[in-house]
């Protein structure tokens, strides 16, 4: 007789089969992940490996963008002679330890003995940002130009890409860039799949100091334009480069908190993540269902069934209706359904199933589903 499995391995199995399409999804995909000084200097940086390590396993194309600044800064700084020097120093002591740190393997497991080579370079042109509002801001610069063919064939070969936030000019001139500037110049370059901003909050809130999980281009406009003053620092920094990126072609842009162990992982690999994710426009549609969505359908009604709240349908049953449910879908996943019923004879037609999964209530799609549910029957005369 087999072993009962315990609550904690069934957990485990649940999460695992709810990965694999992500998983399945971000195989090849390009990541450009963006972390400050910080995260080195308070010794999260081994975590933050092991994490690499796994999306590498993956077949994850990562590139990491670095700061070198012990903390967030709002606003450039004027880089003279001697504080370039300081830069130079910085930024150099910082890559050698990342770039010793990185290939780092997890103990006692599969990715013990891997071979994560890690490669950095000259990929960033800049130009000075020159005199501002009376201010020379000397060797302060943006970025000009990203070297993506370059770096492509860095990530062609297996490696992980590490950037500094240090520019080149075509005359040698070095300039002292933000991190920011180039993790998005860098993302936009590529075209992408993922900007990710590992921050020091938990991400992007509304009025009540709520983490938003998910907003478009246009909702986190609206937040920056109306509600700035109540959004925290690194948000403020860098939501608007996740709106500039996401403007640009780049498929998503994350705030992540780094101060939660795993937190990359998170937000990659579950349906509810754990930051705030920035989409060209909302991924989630509702359609039609067909036969394949079937198994989507039932993760979703079947705990309610078991619950007496939802009629119970045998999977046979569900196939042979399918036409009459429909759908909320986003980036592939099932998030909810609802299926009409309807009876000519008595002019009127039945709302049944309509259910949301777990993970993604308390966001209006109920209300979405049920709006929708009752324009389709409407639009067939009931």
């Amino acid at each position: 007789m087999a072993k009962p499995r315990s609550l904690k391995t069934e957990a485990f199995v649940k999460w695992f089969r709810s990965a694999t399409p992500y998983i399945h999804q971000w195989g090849g995909a390009t990541f450009v992940i963006a972390f400050g000084g910080e995260v080195l200097a308070d010794g999260e940086f081994q975590q933050l490996t092991h994490d690499i390590n796994v999306l590498m396993s993956l077949e994850v194309r990562v590139v990491l963008v670095h700061g070198t600044r012990p903390q967030v800064e709002a606003n450039r700084r004027v880089t003279d002679d001697r504080a370039l020097a300081c830069v130079k120093e910085a930024n150099g002591i910082v890559r050698v330890e990342r770039e010793a740190l990185l290939p780092m393997a997890l103990a006692n497991s599969p990715m013990w003995g891997a071979d994560i080579r890690v490669s950095s370079g000259n990929f960033v042109t800049a130009k000075p940002v020159g005199v501002v509002g009376g201010v020379d801001f000397g060797h302060t610069g943006e970025v000009r130009k990203i070297d993506a063919e370059g770096i492509r064939r860095r990530l062609d070969d297996h490696e992980v890409v590490l950037i500094s936030p240090l520019g080149f000019s075509p005359t040698g001139d070095v300039f002292n860039c933000t991190l920011e500037d180039v993790a998005t110049s860098t993302a936009i370059a590529l075209g992408a799949d993922k900007l990710i901003f590992l921050t020091e909050t938990a991400g992007a809130t509304d009025a009540r100091g709520r983490l938003v999980s998910e907003m478009t281009v246009k909702q986190a406009g609206e937040a920056m334009a109306s509600g700035a003053g109540n959004l925290p620092l690194d948000v403020r920094i860098y939501l608007p480069c996740a709106v500039k990126a996401c403007g640009a072609g780049v498929k998503r842009a994350h705030l992540v908190s780094r101060h939660v162990d795993g937190a990359l992982l998170i937000e990659l690999f579950t349906h509810h993540g754990i930051g705030t994710m920035i989409v060209p426009e909302s991924p989630e549609v509702i359609r039609r269902a067909g036969a394949q969505d079937v198994a989507g359908i039932v993760q979703i009604i079947e705990p309610l069934e078991q619950q007496g709240i939802l009629v119970k349908r045998d999977r046979g049953q569900l196939e042979a209706e399918i036409d009459r449910f429909h759908v909320l879908e986003s980036d592939g996943n099932i998030l909810g359904c609802a299926a009409l019923y309807p009876f000519p004879e008595e002019s009127t037609v039945e709302l049944a199933c309509l259910a949301v999964n777990p993970y993604y209530r308390d966001g209006g799609r109920g209300e979405r589903l049920l709006a929708f549910s009752e324009a389709s029957a409407r639009k067939q005369g009931f």
